[in-house]
């Protein structure tokens, strides 16, 4: 019988493993059989963690969602349960703090995490819905917020341009290193720069179909 340690490395082993090669290739565009050659497992380990490659790549969003999602909604909570509405900044530096702290933090596996996200913003529809199905609660509760913020723009709007926000910070990551891109060096300094720069560009945005 394996031991725990075995068994979590494995699971681990696999998840990094398919998390790059989806980054890479896309859904469609990796199969198991990949999956279990560069992990270096065998087809029973795949099937007995996950079941699927379907249930595989939801695994992978998961847990990349799970670690964005818990950063967003601590600071959101601050502002939640307040008389007055924060300011339209302050939560948007509560969208986009996290994701781009923990993906800079993390180094060579963070680029690869904002190749996979950004790699999940173009999946046909019904792939898109399965890692979007990730981020519905964290989604539910900015709009709830930026509602309160902007309180003469219809939920509709809010939807949209909440969307809007998405794709610039997935943008933002993959473009990380690149010519002309927000962030070159990685330092904290240079991200809490990036950070406001976004907060101050999209609230501006925000603002200007009021």
């Amino acid at each position: 019988m394996k031991s725990t340690v075995t068994t979590i490395d494995t699971k681990e082993q696999i998840l990094n493993v398919a998390e790059q090669l989806f980054a890479e290739k896309g859904f469609a565009g990796t199969s198991l059989r990949n999956v279990i050659r560069e992990a270096q497992v065998n087809i029973a380990a795949v099937h007995y963690h996950f079941g699927s490659k379907e249930e595989l790549f939801v695994a992978v969003v998961r847990r990349a969602a799970q670690q964005i999602v818990t950063s967003q909604l601590e600071q959101l909570a601050k502002y939640e349960n307040l008389d007055e509405p924060p300011s339209l900044e302050k939560i948007l530096e509560a969208f986009y703090g996290p994701p781009l702290r923990a993906i800079i933090q993390m180094g060579e596996t963070g680029l690869i995490r904002a190749q996979f996200m950004g790699r999940c913003r173009v999946e046909p529809s019904p792939i898109q819905q399965l890692s979007e199905k990730e981020f519905n609660e964290s989604h539910r509760r900015f709009l709830d917020i930026l509602q309160r913020a902007l309180p003469n723009q219809t939920r509709t709007e809010l939807t949209w341009k909440l969307d809007l926000a998405i794709a610039i910070i997935v943008r933002t990551v993959n473009q990380i290193n690149q010519a002309n891109s927000l962030i070159h060096k990685g330092s904290s300094e240079e991200v809490e720069i990036a950070i406001s720069r976004l907060v101050k560009f999209v609230a501006q945005g925000m603002r200007n179909y009021e």
